[in-house]
């Protein structure tokens, strides 16, 4: 399912409720840290548990289950590049990047990969190198970025992939992207690792004719 709308790469402005620090110092934000008036400003696009400011020329497209319909993650697509963004629940009082990074990073083993740790503005994030079949059974390296953010009561999981990944000078929208982004998270109670719920934007319609990618 996909569909396009262009964006602002605006400054995001805000007035935190609480101080944030480390990775988050510059966002993602949780909800309760901005004012109500940002998350319905004209150049975000409400996505449920995610709300984002898009690029020039981005299309967004949403990875849905078919069988119940529920949108599973969200993905950017700038040219050449691309950024997927989950969110889950996490307990109120410890983060889960740590563990959740460790079983990302063993699953890229199995298949034969590697994972690489690395320390970024964003905190330790992974590089991973996997073995993918392309559709005529060939068998090539992907590189990705996976980096995890703890939020107030959430973990935010973004991969970047494409040319992204791996060229330092074509990231920075990308990054300053997932900067800009709100969670929301919400007061009801979760199960750990729940993902938090995504939805269709208001007013959006799919592309016909064009295949879900995650």
């Amino acid at each position: 399912m996909i569909f396009r709308r262009k964006g602002k790469n605006e400054e995001l402005e805000t007035e935190t409720a609480a101080e944030t620090a480390g990775p988050r110092a510059e966002g993602p934000f949780d909800s309760t840290e901005v004012e109500p008036e940002l998350l319905e400003a004209e150049d975000r696009i409400d996505l449920g548990a995610l709300v984002i400011s898009g690029l020039p020329g981005m299309e967004l497209r949403l990875q849905v289950d078919e069988e119940s319909g529920v949108v599973q993650a969200i993905l950017l697509v700038v040219e050449e590049s691309a950024l997927e963004l989950r969110a889950f629940a996490a307990p109120k009082r410890s983060g889960i990047w740590d563990e959740v990074r460790e079983e990302i990073a063993g699953e890229a083993t199995r298949m034969g990969g590697t994972a690489t740790e690395t320390e970024t503005a964003f905190g330790t994030e992974l590089v991973l190198v996997v073995p993918v079949e392309d559709p005529d059974g060939k068998i090539y390296s992907q590189t990705s970025r996976v980096v995890g953010i703890d939020g107030p009561r959430w973990l935010l999981r973004a991969t970047i992939l494409g040319r992204a990944a791996v060229d330092p000078e074509v990231a920075p929208p990308l990054e300053e992207t997932l900067r800009q982004v709100i969670v929301v998270r919400g007061d009801e109670p979760m199960a750990v690792r729940e993902s938090l719920p995504l939805r269709l934007p208001e007013g959006a319609e799919p592309i016909v004719g064009e295949a879900e990618e995650a």
